[in-house]
């Protein structure tokens, strides 16, 4: 199997089929054109098709010739609240909407590696699962799949799973990157609503002012990451917002703010739930007021098993060379929902340069509306998918 050599006579394809994509961007856990784009791309296929209850999900299942194990290979498909301005000429038809983090990328490697696997069906030893999951950004589309079957799609749990992402910036064009262990952090939300009383602002004693002692939190949060963690436990908390108040002579009744928590440990996220939580309510009453605080978890930390990010590393440069291959020197604290899946099963995911700067530091990054992908990179990303469950599979 040159998976390399069949990937780059479907290239033009995968490319309009991204195109395609990328015009139609869908948000969350509801993306029916982008549904019926893929169950287009993959007629004709012998997959067994199962469509998701909860969403557009599509889980598509490929029977190899031999008996084995069940791989599985997985793409998001979700769009991003985000007004393009990339300047491409296929740009978003869905205005407010674009994915500007490279799902229709993802999507169309999915669909190129269904097309090379099954060409070769009757060679494989075992079953594929594709995985093509809507609702990565914020609606845990993974989860979803997962409470609906898709780890055991195949009549028995898959044995690995395997993601990739594509970046705009920081990995350069062409260049596949990843690490045993820790790769992605947890992300958890923390929502404060500081109640105070309302009152004019030329008086401010006969009120009780929410605004400070919000802001108060706000920067005794930083504080807390610093005093009450050790410098290598990683953490990070950021208000991203902030409202209060209608007129600037009015003092309000009540100040918000919501703030992203990201974490790698299950200890530190145990702790910075009690410890933020208790915070923002004792601040809040030692000034006379209260705060009603809530702490969401959301997504776990993206652990790599090491054998399989060592297996992938291989891979990488057995299938394209050692230059193609870059280990990444440390986890990101961004998060991902594939996080899910490798939870329960031994995985790896990978990230894969598509920038279209020579420098990727000089290209607007993942969720930018700027943010623009060299789709020429398709082909190879969907061989490597490929190569991965055919080896995979013989592996076992």
């Amino acid at each position: 199997m040159d998976f390399r050599e069949e990937a780059a006579a479907i290239s033009g394809e995968l490319i309009a089929l991204r195109r395609e994509l990328h015009k139609i961007p869908e948000l969350g856990l509801d993306l029916p054109k982008t549904q019926a784009a893929v169950l287009a791309a993959l007629e004709g296929l012998p997959l067994e098709i199962t469509l998701g209850e909860t969403s557009t999900s599509v889980t598509a299942v490929l029977r190899g010739g031999g008996p084995g194990p069940a791989v599985l290979l997985r793409g998001d498909m979700d769009a991003l609240p985000v007004t393009e301005e990339s300047g491409v000429d296929f740009t978003s038809e869905h205005v407010g909407n674009m994915h500007a983090c490279g799902h229709d990328l993802h999507t169309a490697g999915l669909v190129g590696a269904a097309r090379l696997l099954a060409a070769h069906k009757d060679e494989l030893a075992g079953d594929i699962v594709f995985m093509f999951q809507p609702g990565e950004e914020g609606s845990d589309g993974a989860g979803h799949m997962i409470a609906e079957g898709v780890l055991e799609a195949a009549g028995r749990k898959v044995e690995a799973a395997y993601g990739l992402h594509v970046i705009s910036d920081m990995v350069p064009r062409g260049v596949f990157t990843t690490r045993p262990g820790p790769m992605m952090a947890a992300s958890s939300g923390l929502f404060v609503n500081v109640v105070g009383k309302g009152g004019h602002g030329s008086r401010p004693q006969a009120a009780l002012d929410p605004i400070p002692v919000a802001a108060e939190i706000v920067t005794a949060l930083q504080t807390l990451v610093t005093r009450r963690f050790s410098v290598f436990e990683p953490i990070v908390i950021t208000v991203g917002t902030f409202h209060a108040g209608t007129r600037h002579n009015i003092i309000p009744d009540n100040a918000k703010f919501e703030a992203t928590v990201r974490t790698f440990s299950e200890e530190a996220l145990a702790q910075v739930e009690k410890e933020s939580v208790k915070l923002a309510e004792d601040i809040a009453a030692a000034h006379g007021l209260k705060a009603e605080v809530r702490f969401d978890r959301e997504y776990p930390a993206t652990i790599n098993d090491a054998n399989e990010a060592a297996f992938v590393a291989e891979t990488v440069k057995d299938l394209f060379g050692e230059e193609r291959y870059a280990q990444m020197p440390e986890p990101v604290m961004g998060s991902e929902d594939f996080s899910r899946v490798l939870e329960a099963v031994p995985g790896s995911y990978m990230f894969y340069g598509a920038t279209i700067k020579e420098d990727p530091n000089e290209a607007a990054s993942n969720h930018s509306p700027r943010a623009a992908f060299d789709d020429a990179i398709l082909a190879d990303g969907a061989a490597l998918l490929a190569e991965l469950a055919v080896r995979r599979l013989n592996r076992s």
